[in-house]
């Protein structure tokens, strides 16, 4: 029998992370460390030699994420083919495998690599951003798992065995280390058997280091690390068939970490974009662009009838960041906000294991999670001017004083006391991100010499799940496995919030105007922030699978599973910007007797409350595999497998802009090749697979929010690594692999970078009401002086000015201008415009067919190697120098390509050395990480058009180097 207990797993395909010997090299076995003796995994939940498990599965014991430096779940990247790994931009991150990874955004999102901690799966696990301790092994499984894992692993699985209490006696590990940035790092690890049948374990780890990141603004470094994760377990055999496991785990976080490493922008003189779609740089954005930026601009007060004097700028001034330098580092900022991060992370789990005496096992399994985080930090992390400022805030402060004839003081005062408390030349207030929705208008407020923008995005869930098997061991040829498995997930607040003097300005100018013009009492426009808020979502998923398994002889093996999904969504949410008047003694503008009432003005607003839309996806996956053992030490394997990941529901967006409700799940069909070889002092494992995708979720910025739509796209690719042990003392681990990733169908999406689509016939206009772009095109072709001929004249109704060239290097065509969106749709048909020829507005850009485009986080070719080499000394110690180099080529950062969002290929060295004691009893290490100290760009994040298209970068951690001793008992 080549199986016990055996539960499927899904897909062939192989990519070794650490090697699996045969019985025939037991010299290399034993000498090589980390690189020697059989791993042992539980891919397909049974323990099998990684070499015979027909899967794409790699294996990281505990002293080989020791020796490869590999420390977080970022590490990891650097010795997996095909994989890529990225924090994301509202505290999320992405786990790539072969191309897939999380394209879609939103709390309704399931992640496309399913996370699991001892077989449990998680859900919005903070583990990305902890470290290792006291751990198994790491297994990472490549591919859709169609059975097994079945739900939401279109790209595979990473599961994480934590120690587990070994009650053949006691045992404790400590480690200490000390590194550059002030880092202290302590792990430990003590296990107590209590009797022959009863044993606990307790480890933990604790880090603290200084920041990376220079704020030139006051010398302060941001970045940096504080904290520790504690976890105890407990294990019971109160006979040789039964085992009952427990585990408790949790992590703390509490620091001034960076959410967003960099800004980067080709800065836009016109304005019109804010940033050009041609190149990433080291600029900033023009801030005219923005939504704060129009809706402030004399040129906007002017077309709604009110005073220009109020206005903070001019439409074609160069925004508030004009002369002012973004630091050519990229751990170089300029901010008058200190960010923070606060996350932390509880688990508990139980498992029950038992063996019948008629070749029958079961197992019961719960996990429940609660996982909290909150971020914050300066939106564009640069410091704007408010000399241009001047005007408009002495404007307000007379206006407030009764000194402005028409204008009552009681619409104007409780604006200047909310945002300018000491005069127009004092401290200038900014709303804070609270949920009562009257910001600085409710004396939430935080006040500052320079004008503050920043943002919050924060979350707070908790989830149970339980999982039943039933499997058999039996002589004969067949066996099986059938599993139930129910997850209930409840997110009770996520909300993203961005706030600016600018928005507490915009909304008490314009409401006291509105509701002046209105005969309504003194207000403004609720909220002075913008808050995308769920309060409630709801996900419940059940599963039932099973697997059927048949040995034809020794040698050849098939296996056949399939699995049955169904997911259930329901959210309650609401986007709030301007949206509605709140009279100024209001304490809640959610309890304003104005909302749902009032409508201020459908081009800058609109009343916008919860939104309650629910869901539900089924769908039947699986997979079958058929292995050969050519040899004891060469296998052949071929598989089909089927995955699934559910849809969900797109946030709520202001009335102006329409998406859909909701986007559908994607599908993949899996097919893979490999093999599995050994020949004496060379390990080979080689892997072919190619991938059908349908609907794969990707997303897009609509009006300041994330929302999802489906492709399809076709991946194949080619894996393999090699482990060369040709002494008993050296080492040597290679890995390559290649990756094919192409949208394989039309669809038709608007670019945001460009709504031009990249038509010199088309005029891209600012939308000076709300921030958006929207596009004029001809409707001949060609017709470039009709559509810029047709924008001028409907704008010189407006006072705006003419279109503009964005310049040689804009990698644009088109010219652009500032207007108004509804106002030139609706002159389309006006026949004294007839001569300039027939015109279209395309309020989300030209549509552009993205078929043949590359998938985001998907270099086409990834490779590393590794070498160690044993030093042995007349006193029994050993000296073990490493060294570490991996490769990742060129990727894009989203579905559009091109050169302004491709990431370039970057390497990565590490390299250490340990000296080891007699029996290992205790080590000491020097080490480096990132030698050439490489500031490597992992993603990308494109903006909104309201927020000038500026790309947030993320980035992998600068050199690092050190010392530390441990000891082991």
């Amino acid at each position: 029998m080549r199986f016990r207990n055996m539960m499927g797993a899904s897909v062939l395909a192989l990519a070794i992370a650490t090697p699996a010997y045969a019985q025939d090299n037991p010299q290399a076995d034993e000498d090589n460390g980390a690189f020697g003796g059989d791993i042992v995994v539980t891919a397909q939940r049974q323990s099998e030699r990684l070499q015979d498990v027909p899967i794409a599965v790699s294996a990281f014991s505990a002293e080989s994420l020791e020796a490869q430096q590999i420390e977080n779940t970022s590490d990891l990247q650097l010795t997996l083919p095909n994989v890529t790994f990225t924090k994301g931009n509202f505290t999320s991150a992405s786990f790539t495998i072969r191309g897939i990874g999380d394209l879609c955004v939103g709390v309704s999102c399931d992640s496309a690599t399913a996370i699991h901690m001892n077989d449990a799966p998680l859900f919005g696990t903070r583990l990305f951003e902890t470290e290792f301790f006291d751990l198994e092994q790491i297994e990472v499984l490549r591919g859709p798992q169609g059975t097994l894992y079945g739900r939401n692993a279109t790209s595979g699985v990473v599961n994480s065995r934590t120690a587990r209490p070994d009650l053949s006696g006691f045992a404790a590990s400590g480690e200490a280390e000390y590194g550059n940035y002030n880092s202290i790092r302590l792990k430990g690890m003590v296990n107590i058997p209590i009797g022959e049948t009863l044993g606990v374990r307790f480890a933990g780890f604790f880090l603290e280091r200084d920041g990376y990141t220079l704020n030139q603004f006051n010398g302060e470094h941001y970045d940096d690390r504080s904290m520790y994760a504690v976890r105890g377990s407990l294990r019971w055999e109160p006979s040789d068939n039964t085992t009952v496991d427990l585990m408790g785990y949790y992590w703390r976080e509490n620091d001034n970490r960076m959410r967003i490493q960099k800004t980067m922008c080709q800065n836009d003189p016109t304005g019109v974009l804010g940033c050009l779609p041609n190149a990433r740089l080291f600029e900033n954005t023009n801030t005219s662009s923005t939504f704060t930026g129009t809706l402030t601009s004399r040129e906007f007060l002017a077309v709604r009838g009110i005073p220009t004097a109020f206005g903070l700028g001019s439409l074609y001034d160069g925004g508030t960041y004009l002369g002012l330098t973004n630091p050519a580092d990229y751990r170089t900022i300029s901010t008058a906000y200190e960010p923070s991060y606060f996350s932390d992370e509880l688990i508990i789990q139980g498992r029950l294991e038992h063996e019948f005496d008629n070749g029958l096992a079961i197992s019961l399994s719960g996990n429940y999670q609660k996982v909290r985080v909150d971020s914050q930090q300066d939106y564009n992390n640069a410091i704007g001017s408010r000399a241009g400022f001047a005007t408009a805030l002495n404007t307000l402060a007379a206006a407030a004083a009764g000194n402005v004839p028409g204008l009552p003081a009681s619409y104007f005062s409780p604006i200047a006391a909310a945002l300018i408390p000491n005069g127009p030349t004092g401290n200038l207030c900014t709303s804070l991100q609270e949920e009562t929705g009257t910001g600085s208008f409710g004396g939430h407020r935080i006040c500052s010499a320079n004008t503050l923008q920043f943002d919050r995005s924060n979350q707070d869930q908790s989830s149970w799940t339980a999982e039943a098997i039933i499997s058999s061991d039996w002589d004969g040829p067949f066996n099986f496995l059938l599993g139930g498995i129910y997850a209930d997930f409840h997110l009770t607040e996520n909300s993203y919030y961005v706030n600016s003097f600018a928005i507490d300005y915009v909304t008490g100018i314009l409401g006291s105007f509105t509701a002046l013009g209105s005969a309504l009492p003194p207000a403004y426009l609720g909220t002075p922030f913008f808050r995308n808020h769920t309060d409630d979502l709801t996900v419940n998923s059940w599963g039932v699978f099973g697997e059927a398994y048949y040995e034809f002889n020794d040698d050849l093996k098939l296996t056949v599973g399939i699995r049955y999904n169904d997911d259930q969504k329901s959210v309650r949410a609401r986007s709030t910007l301007a949206s509605f008047l709140v009279p100024y003694n209001s304490t809640s503008a959610f309890s304003s007797p104005y909302v749902g009432s009032f409508d201020a003005d459908p081009g800058i607003a609109g009343n916008q409350l919860f939104q309650e839309r629910d869901v539900s996806f089924s769908e039947w996956t699986g997979r079958a595999v058929l292995d050969y053992q050519i040899t004891p030490d060469n296998l052949l394997y071929f598989s089909y497998s089927r995955g699934y990941k559910s849809g969900g529901i797109n946030p709520p967006l202001q009335p102006i802009f329409a998406v859909p409700d909701s986007f559908t799940p994607e599908s993949v069909n899996a097919f893979e090749i490999g093999s599995k070889n050994r020949w004496g002092a060379l390990q080979l494992n080689l892997t072919a697979f190619y991938y059908q995708y349908q609907d794969l979720q990707l997303s897009r910025i609509v009006a300041r929010t994330s929302v999802n739509d489906n492709v399809d796209a076709n991946i194949y690719g080619l894996e393999a690594e090699a482990i060369i042990t040709p002494t008993r003392d050296l080492a040597i681990n290679l890995g390559f692999s290649y990756l094919n990733t192409k949208v394989s169908s039309d669809k038709f999406l608007s670019n945001p970078r460009d709504p031009s689509g990249g038509r010199s016939d088309a005029v891209i206009i600012k939308d000076i009401t709300n921030g958006s772009n929207c596009a004029v095109v001809a409707n001949t072709a060609g017709n470039v002086a009709g559509v810029n001929g047709f924008v001028n004249a409907v704008n010189a109704g407006l006072g705006l000015r003419p279109t503009t060239s964005f310049g040689a290097n804009s990698g644009l065509t088109a010219n652009g201008a500032f207007g108004i969106c509804s106002v030139l749709a609706a002159q389309t048909a006006n026949p004294a415009l007839a001569p300039f020829g027939g015109m279209t507005v395309e309020n989300a850009g030209v549509a552009v067919n993205i078929r043949g485009n590359e998938l985001p986080q998907a270099p086409n070719f990834k490779f590393s190697v590794g070498a160690q080499y044993t030093i042995r000394t007349a006193t029994d110690m050993t000296i073990v120098p490493r060294i570490d180099f991996a490769y990742t080529g060129d990727s894009y950062g989203n579905i559009f390509g091109g050169r302004v969002n491709e990431i370039n290929g970057y390497g990565q060295a590490n390299a250490q050395i340990q000296v080891n004691g007699p029996d290992n009893r205790w080590f000491a290490r020097a080490f480096v990480q990132n030698i050439f100290d490489s500031a490597s760009i992992t993603g990308l994040y494109v903006t909104d058009q309201s927020s000038g298209l500026f790309t947030n970068v993320f980035t992998l951690e600068p050199r690092r180097y050190g010392l530390a001793v441990g000891f082991k008992f």
